[in-house]
């Protein structure tokens, strides 16, 4: 009997750029939102199971982008998804050539029964190819509402695909820190 795959969850930041969503350049974020790092935060690590933990998912260049001190994510499981690495890199639990084989891994035995829920939290291969899979459950984008240089993207969110929904626990209002204006927007998969 086959095994059944765990959905996910996407969470990005993004402000409009042409015609997409621009993520980063040079290999950083263009803005620094402590509210939006603590909500980052606590969205992949809050568990709603004892004794779980979350998944995060990212790409090397993401993992390679998280300053040293904070690398692995405390609390959470750090899968590493890569063609280059042969080797896993110091504090990553799981390296996977791809991001189907990253959720095999997390489905199957006894890691299966210590996640919770899984997060894809970038670069834009990865959230590209998550945003088009049927597994993808969620969407979490930290809408930036003013214009920054960027030259990493990933495309606007289907809205034949996925609705935009509230969550009690999430404020959904227009905020400003830094003089830059942002909003926290969840979009639900219409097959789930």
């Amino acid at each position: 009997m086959g095994f059944q795959q765990k959905r996910y969850n996407l969470i990005v930041a993004a402000c409009k750029c042409n015609d997409a969503l621009g993520i980063g350049i040079n290999g950083t974020i263009p803005w620094r939102l402590r509210t939006d790092m603590k909500f980052f935060s606590g969205q992949t690590s809050t568990t709603t199971k004892e004794n779980r933990k979350n998944a995060v998912i990212m790409g090397r260049k993401t993992w390679l982008s998280i300053p040293k001190k904070f690398r692995p994510l405390p609390n959470r499981v750090n899968v590493v998804l890569s063609k280059t690495l042969s080797k896993c890199p110091e504090g990553v639990d799981h390296l996977c050539d791809s991001l189907d084989n990253a959720m095999t891994v997390l489905s199957e035995g006894p890691i299966e029964d210590a996640i919770d829920a899984v997060w894809i939290i970038g670069g834009s291969a990865a959230y590209k190819e998550a945003m088009k899979s049927s597994l993808c459950h969620k969407i979490y984008l930290t809408r930036i509402h003013s214009s920054f240089d960027c030259d990493t993207f990933i495309p606007e969110i289907d809205l034949s695909r996925f609705q935009l929904v509230s969550d009690p626990s999430v404020n959904g209002e227009r905020q400003k820190e830094n003089d830059i204006e942002f909003t926290f927007e969840i979009y639900q998969n219409i097959n789930h």
